[in-house]
């Protein structure tokens, strides 16, 4: 408690001014993002459609893939047509004939193997079999005598030196030499614990491992004050931010609404009750003189055409009327009358 109160107090008045600094930067990059950053991304993104992305897709759509489509329909006219024909005509027939050319030419290779080089071997493995039996026996009988040779002139006298002289002599000096690395191991085995693990050893226990519990424990409790410091920190800031809230809304909006509500509506009103719609009466007055004007003028003018070219021209001739060739009688078919048997009138 005596070190976790003032790391407390300390991180939070050192914290405190952070965190009111980070919420300013997040509403700051709230509206940025909403007013700015949003609206300046999609004309972006519209503008990198138009520039880049619809040019392409028109050019694949109306250039390339037309191009592609005759490119591949003149490749099949102009390679695959011929080359399947000629697959057809020349390949395969020149194929089947030399087939039945390899055919012929293996059967009487085959009937030369069978009749002439099968025999001529089979008499060439027996005479080699007889010659290599008489070289086994010859060799047998010569591996024989040098190996006795080799028991008593080389192995006996190897076995008699092995067991009276290098054996003895290596066993002793195997003592030797453990007996020499045994005490030199000990002696560097006592130095280095007196000289390197005994202090470090001492370094650990009386030195390190209570420095790192109290460096653990203000740690810890530096970590959680900064934690609890951030906290309420963002509280106060919540808070110093709703009391500045409430002072512009009291200082700017709420004066701007009511100038608004009590000032400049019953001012728009009156502009748009004495001005702006006996304006809009008027123009719309003058817009249908102005149409009637229009279509007088529009008829006059059309009359005036139409006399002048009766006076040039002369009067135009009434058109004849033109037999149509329609029954005019009372046996007329009608909606109400019937020629059917059952139903005629």
């Amino acid at each position: 408690m005596a070190i976790r109160l003032p790391v407390r107090i300390v991180v939070l008045v050192l914290v405190l001014p952070v965190r009111m600094a980070w919420d300013a930067l997040v509403v700051c990059g709230r509206f940025l993002r909403d007013t700015v950053l949003r609206p300046v991304g999609r004309a972006l993104l519209w503008a990198g459609w138009a520039l880049l992305v619809w040019p392409w897709v028109t050019l694949w759509r109306h250039v390339l893939v037309p191009v592609g489509t005759a490119l591949g329909v003149l490749g099949h006219v102009l390679l695959v047509v011929p080359l399947r024909w000629f697959h057809a005509r020349v390949l395969t027939p020149m194929g089947h004939a030399l087939a039945r050319v390899a055919r012929a030419a293996g059967a009487g290779l085959a009937w030369l193997y069978a009749r002439v080089l099968a025999p001529v071997g089979r008499a060439v493995v027996r005479a080699l079999e007889g010659v290599g039996r008489l070289l086994a026996a010859a060799g047998a009988g010569v591996w024989a005598g040098a190996a006795w040779l080799a028991l008593h002139l080389v192995v006996a006298p190897a076995r008699v030196l092995h067991a009276w002289v290098l054996a003895p002599a290596g066993r002793a000096l195997a003592r030797l030499a453990a007996a020499v690395v045994t005490g030199a191991g000990a002696v560097l085995y006592w130095t280095a614990r007196v000289l390197l693990v005994l202090p470090a050893l001492a370094l650990w226990r009386w030195v390190l491992v209570p420095t790192g519990r109290v460096l653990a424990v203000v740690a810890r409790e530096v970590a959680e004050a900064l934690g609890h410091a951030w906290r309420v920190a963002g509280r106060i800031s919540r808070a110093a931010g709703r009391v500045l809230a409430t002072l512009f809304r009291w200082i700017f909006v709420e004066p701007s609404r009511w100038v608004y509500r009590t000032v400049l509506t019953p001012v728009g009103h009156v502009v748009r009750d004495l001005v702006l719609r006996p304006a809009a009466r008027a123009a719309r007055a003058v817009g249908r003189t102005a149409r009637q004007a229009l279509d007088g003028a529009r008829d006059t003018l059309r009359q005036a055409r139409a006399d002048f070219r009766r006076l040039l021209v002369g009067e135009p001739r009434p058109r004849k009327a033109v037999d149509r060739r329609e029954p005019t009688g009372r046996g007329t078919r009608t909606l109400g009358s019937s020629t059917t048997a059952l139903t005629k009138d």
